[in-house]
């Protein structure tokens, strides 16, 4: 999906847009917030970014805005032990509702990608083993 910047929006004031960054950011810590979630799958350039020493709120995220209307993408990390279909259905659910509230766009789909579980247990096992190691 590309990002296409969204179209004016005319008030008496003046105009309004938002761009998709900020959608993407919106997104990005809906998605975080929810338990169950590890993190977020920004792939390669996101992962420049973080060894950049740049925090990337919208990593992981991808959008596509019309005028009234948005599609969003995101690419998650599920933590092991929690049932997949619940949490891809909580983030689907607070990723429209917290881009309906703050943007005004009516979300037509949150297509949420598994890209990876991680497991807790086997990281404490493996710090406690170099722990271990250093000791000696």
């Amino acid at each position: 999906m590309s990002t296409i910047a969204a179209d004016y929006e005319k008030t008496d004031m003046g105009t309004i847009q938002i761009a998709p960054e900020v959608i993407e950011v919106i997104a990005g810590l809906a998605t975080i917030e929810v338990p169950g979630v590890a993190g977020m799958s920004g792939g390669f350039a996101g992962g420049i970014a973080e060894l950049l020493g740049r925090k990337n709120l919208s990593k992981g995220v991808k959008v596509e805005v019309g005028q009234r209307e948005a599609a969003i993408d995101v690419s998650i990390i599920v933590e092991y032990g929690n049932r997949i279909p619940d949490i891809a259905s909580e983030i689907q659910q607070s990723v429209k509702r917290s881009i309906e509230t703050m943007t005004g766009l009516l979300v037509v789909e949150v297509n949420v990608h598994i890209h990876d579980v991680h497991f807790k247990a086997a990281e404490k096992i493996e710090d406690e083993e170099v722990a271990h190691n250093r000791l000696k």
